[in-house]
């Protein structure tokens, strides 16, 4: 559940009841990085900022959706039941308030991020995409300065309801996310907002703010996932964005069996003795914030030039500080992520 935020920090009362929780929660920690990178109050800045958010669809009338799952289980006919319910029972202005990129929108209004926006779908995918295009446009020079991440809202009933249906939530009590096996498995939805602003080295000095990190490169692929084939693309992808000098690794892994047994294999395979965190054990899965929500992990641990404690015995200490911090996030059911972050070299 979501803990208790003061909105008003960020967002005023009358903004706020346009806005569904995801979309709070997405705005609040926009204003939260823009307030970070000493943005927010610079109009000029603002007005030339790309953003580019991760996002799902909105909150959806969960009354309707339970009359029509209930409804359907004695239905004679439920193409036909189905078809009447959506005629009669749903708003024309519902679909509107379901527009993924509803929440580039609220920022741009309360925040006065007016530069160019983008807005990705595609659950873990989505997240994915938004970082490496920030991260490709400013190292292309097409971009500045981004305001980049994604937002979920945990306590929606209808996404419980549709994860629940692929078996995808775990049931059992709370395991370490590589501990999840049989009913256990699965993931722990939890309520996520994370924004970065990315800004290349050049801006930053002439804005004379410090940067918590550098982000050095992501690698991003997707496809089926027989016969290790993920693994496969992990390793090709860990080609491009390895330097040489990973001694830490933040996972993203949801606890979905088969794909976390699968990372869990190929890190101990391809980069073995590190020290790895799961941060989803304390985060829960944000869905497409969940990649965004890494790399902003591992970007305090590299300003910070330390590494987060052990929890779980099956986690490593870290002899030092991070040098390169790889971050993970490979999607429930498809896409895969790979970020490395390091500390700024004075």
């Amino acid at each position: 559940a979501l803990g208790d935020v003061e909105w008003t920090n960020q967002i005023s009362r009358r903004d706020m009841r346009q806005m569904e929780p995801w979309q709070q929660i997405g705005t609040y920690a926009a204003g939260l990085a823009l307030d970070d990178a000493k943005a927010k109050t610079d109009e000029e800045l603002c007005a030339r900022m790309d953003m580019i958010v991760a996002a799902g669809g909105g909150e959806r009338d969960a009354e309707v959706d339970g009359l029509i799952i209930a409804e359907a289980r004695t239905a004679n006919d439920r193409d036909a039941m189905l078809t009447e319910r959506l005629s009669n029972d749903l708003r024309p202005t519902l679909f509107l308030a379901q527009l993924s990129n509803l929440l580039a929108g609220n920022i741009s209004i309360v925040h006065k991020v007016t530069g160019s926006s983008r807005t990705f779908m595609g659950e873990e995918g989505a997240g994915i995409s938004a970082i490496k295009t920030a991260h490709s446009r400013i190292a292309s020079g097409q971009s500045d300065i981004v305001l980049v991440g994604g937002a979920f809202n945990g306590e929606r009933e209808d996404m419980m309801l549709l994860f629940e249906l692929g078996h995808y939530v775990s049931r059992g009590a709370f395991l370490p996310v590589g501990q999840r096996t049989g009913d256990d498995a699965g993931f722990n939805l939890g309520s996520i907002g994370a924004f970065l602003v990315l800004e290349s080295e050049s801006s930053a000095r002439r804005r004379g703010v410090e940067p918590y990190g550098e982000l050095a490169a992501v690698a991003a692929d997707h496809g089926t996932r027989n016969d290790k084939a993920a693994s496969s693309r992990l390793t090709a992808a860990l080609e491009k964005v390895n330097d040489g000098n990973i001694n830490a690794v933040l996972s993203g892994a949801t606890g979905v069996e088969d794909i976390t047994a699968e990372e869990n294999s190929w890190l101990n395979d391809s980069l073995p003795h590190l020290s790895v965190r799961g941060f989803g054990n304390h985060t829960g899965h944000g869905i497409e914030a969940q990649f965004p929500l890494g790399i902003a992990l591992a970007a305090i641990a590299a300003k910070k030039g330390a590494f987060y404690d052990p929890v779980y015995a099956e986690e490593a200490p870290l002899d030092g500080s991070p040098q390169s911090i790889l971050v993970t996030t490979l999607g429930h059911y498809r896409s895969e992520g790979l970020g490395l972050v390091k500390p700024v070299s004075n």
